[in-house]
């Protein structure tokens, strides 16, 4: 009988609620002071005013860590993925492909999820630059080079990127 595996949440994620919890904690003790008796509550509105700014410095300020809490795994498989990118103009299923590949990067898949989701990439500017190259150094008919950018053997471009590479070639 074949034991079923727990799936963990990722530590970035209990980070974040960690975060959220703390953010509401603080704000749930600055309404207590609100009931305070008159004479404290003229001093508790300008503290409570100066509380309200700090909150959003405090919530401002645990944005920064958050980012701080993605795994390292994670930035480095962004930082390949942004290299296969701008280098080689690869299509988005190619770089996921390459970072999860055995014979490539060996990335976890979750970590490459989270390259794919954070790159900023130009997709039909990549699919365009990969015809370009089929075109020059290849001299591949505009049918052949769309084969072989939407091929599943080949770039992996879906057919609009590919369609807007065949569009935009001389």
């Amino acid at each position: 009988m074949e034991k079923q595996e727990k799936k963990k949440m990722p530590k970035w994620a209990i980070a974040v609620i960690i975060v959220l919890v703390i953010c509401v904690i603080a704000g749930a003790t600055g309404e207590t002071k609100n009931a305070l008796g008159d004479d404290e509550n003229k001093t508790n509105t300008q503290e409570n005013v100066l509380e309200d700014s700090d909150t959003t410095s405090v919530i401002e300020d645990t944005q920064e860590p958050v980012e701080d809490t993605v795994p390292t795994e994670y930035k480095n498989a962004l930082t390949k993925a942004e290299s296969y990118s701008k280098l080689m103009h690869m299509s988005k299923q190619g770089i996921y492909d390459q970072l999860t590949s055995e014979y490539g990067e060996k990335f976890p898949a979750d970590a490459a999820q989270y390259a794919i989701d954070n790159i900023d990439a130009d997709w039909n500017a990549n699919a365009l630059a990969k015809a370009k190259e089929y075109q020059e150094t290849l001299s591949m008919s505009k049918q052949a080079i769309y084969d072989q950018l939407i091929s599943e053997y080949g770039e992996k471009f879906t057919p609009e990127e590919a369609q807007y590479a065949i569009d935009n070639l001389d």
